[in-house]
């Protein structure tokens, strides 16, 4: 059966910078694709014209005959006074869903994405006001309304910027079960890990704008790191060839002969394919670092039985924590649930209703919103130096292009204004400004989204590396997991309880136990002053695939155990004892799984140091 959509050979840029060049694409039944690159690669770009929203460039998108195409975009927007039912409704028109079957398939599609008949505290109803929902809600229900057309290939752009925890696992839950093909573009690792079948990177450093490895992230990284060894080795080859021709052209041969012209024309070939070889091999990565203010007073910030009451309702209560340096805690649970409730109150922005916050004489705290406060009208120049062309930087003054430059932004764009930035951009814009404020404290609330892969490494090892405290929110569960020493969990009824990481939390979480986290007798209760603050030699520096290889080795150790205990067994059996063939079989085999149970172990022992353990 043909694909489902076919690009070939297309083009697209704006103004005179190209997105990518000469792209062919395709989607067969069935594939789950995960889209990923950097910011500025054209991801959306792509995916709105495989979508058929924007035409190329150049090159041809063709579509099979009668295939349905649905498709989620970043932004989740509805009209005003459109309900749930009537957005759905709305879709089924467009999608020329017949008539007979709408009240049902309506009814299948909103439960399965969580709406209820009735509104409830719990879930929003079939008749609430699209616009009312909050922003979680919001991309169910845009997911829901691409489901309902019965789609042959669903394209989704960043569908977990907004979606909570428990949203995150509803869509991989969907995702996994689907027959239906579909693209999602995501910087969600675990998301990616999760649901995709075949990861595809679109950066100008392949030679054909793309790379596509079918299998999961992890083993997309490994073909990615086999592919950029085998580009390096291919540069170096080129770059001795062209050593070559550069050196017999010095010489200026005197006979110009059709041989001699020939060979000219190969060596000029090579230099050219040489530096076009260099220049999409060169990559620049941004320069995140959060700068301390070197105070040496271990207790920060002292939360003692603080509650929050807002619109009459008990948003948190009795919360019980002590912030230090070193100390890196993640805030978890659902949206609604009260964290950023509980920022706001640390920051100072909310009165507390009960119990007390007590800081440190002279404590400096940057606090990143989620609401991304920015002028877009602005210029970039004007919103990273307003009033002057330097800002101060770890006390040195630098110009701001310079300043600017580290975050991946060219000069041209300095004077551009701010809304002519891409989402991921913007996301750097604000980083940049928070680290031009030296902190004690650092409260993040989302900085992940719309921040690529690589950056987003970046921000990683810039936060593990950041003495003061540090709070984040965040619903990239791997940023959490690796950042992070210590994790208070909070249930939405205004419990609140610390557990020692993420997956704690999501294992209590999903404990069948009846009750709040208020209500469960064995639910932790110490305080975060008790959760050990990461120091030097603690601190958890492990990548993606040494993660993943990490909470493998548990099984991998327990199966070279058992190999070395069988091998063992035979070479000590009486009859292999007296059986020359035999015994020979059986000592090599004890001599492989000794071999592999010393490697086991010793991989464990490295990564068990490097994680802190």
């Amino acid at each position: 059966m043909p694909p489902i959509l076919i690009a070939q050979e297309i083009s697209k840029q704006f103004g005179v910078t190209p997105l990518f060049d000469g792209i062919t694409f395709a989607v067969h039944d069935g594939e789950r694709i995960g889209l990923i690159g950097p910011n500025g690669a054209g991801k959306s770009t792509l995916l709105a014209i495989l979508g058929g929203e924007q035409t190329a460039d150049s090159g041809e998108v063709s579509f099979r005959r009668n295939a349905r195409v649905g498709y989620v975009h970043q932004i989740s927007g509805f009209d005003e006074g459109l309900t749930v039912r009537q957005a759905i409704e709305a879709a089924m028109e467009r999608g020329k869903v017949p008539a007979g079957i709408r009240e049902q398939r309506l009814r299948e599609t909103l439960g399965r994405a969580g709406f209820v008949e009735q509104e409830s505290t719990a879930a929003p109803g079939m008749d609430q006001e699209a616009r009312s929902l909050s922003g979680g809600w919001r991309k169910r229900l845009a997911v829901a309304e691409a489901l309902v057309t019965d789609p042959d290939v669903l394209l989704l752009d960043e569908p977990t910027n907004h979606l909570d925890l428990d949203g995150i696992e509803w869509l991989e839950g969907l995702l996994k079960s689907a027959k239906f093909a579909f693209v999602v573009v995501t910087h969600d690792r675990y998301f990616l890990e999760n649901v995709a079948g075949s990861v595809v990177e679109l950066n100008r450093i392949y030679s054909a704008g793309l790379l596509k490895v079918k299998g999961s992230y992890s083993r997309f990284l490994e073909e990615r790191e086999a592919y950029v060894e085998w580009q390096q080795r291919a540069q170096e080859s080129l770059r001795n060839r062209v050593r070559v021709e550069m050196e017999w052209l010095r010489r200026g041969p005197k006979a110009r002969t059709t041989k001699s012209k020939a060979r000219i024309d190969t060596a000029n070939a090579l230099i050219a394919e040489l530096g076009e070889s260099e220049a999409r091999s060169r990559t620049a990565t941004a320069g995140i670092g959060f700068d301390a203010t070197g105070r040496e007073t271990k207790r920060l910030i002292e939360v003692v039985d603080a509650a929050v009451m807002l619109g009459g309702r008990e948003i948190v209560r009795r919360v019980t924590l002590n912030l230090t340096n070193g100390l890196k805690l993640g805030l978890a649970g659902a949206n609604g649930s009260g964290k950023t409730t509980l920022l706001k109150a640390i920051t100072g922005e909310l009165e507390l209703s009960a119990g007390s916050i007590k800081k440190a004489n002279g404590l400096r705290i940057v606090y990143l919103s989620q609401m991304r406060e920015l002028d877009t009208s602005q210029t970039l120049r004007r919103t990273l130096a307003p009033d002057s062309d330097s800002v101060i930087f770890q006390d040195r003054m630098v110009h701001v292009a310079s300043y600017a430059a580290r975050f991946l932004f060219t000069s041209e764009q300095l004077n551009q204004p701010v809304d002519r930035l891409s989402g991921g951009e913007r996301a750097r814009v604000l980083i940049a400004r928070l680290m031009l404020e030296p902190a004690d404290v650092l409260i993040l609330d989302e900085p992940t989204n719309d921040l690529d892969i690589p950056t987003l490494e970046i921000l990683e090892e810039s936060l593990l590396d950041f003495p003061g405290a540090l709070v984040l929110v965040t619903h990239d569960r791997y940023l959490l997991d690796r950042v992070t020493n210590a994790v208070l969990g909070l249930d939405g009824l205004g419990n609140a309880a610390l557990f020692a990481d993420y997956l704690q939390w999501e294992a209590w979480r999903d404990r069948p136990a009846a009750g709040s986290l208020g209500q469960r007798e064995a639910a932790p209760r110490k305080s975060v002053a008790e959760a050990p603050a990461a120091d030097a030699g603690g601190r958890k520096k492990l990548s993606y695939l040494e993660q993943r290889e990490y909470d493998g080795l548990e099984a991998r150790i327990e199966a070279a155990d058992e190999r070395l205990r069988a091998a063992e067994a035979l070479v000590g059996s009486p009859e292999v004892a007296t059986d020359a063939a035999g015994l020979t079989a059986a000592l090599a085999e004890f001599e492989a799984a000794r071999v592999e149970h010393d490697q086991v172990y010793e991989r464990w022992v490295e990564l068990t140091e490097k994680v802190g353990g």
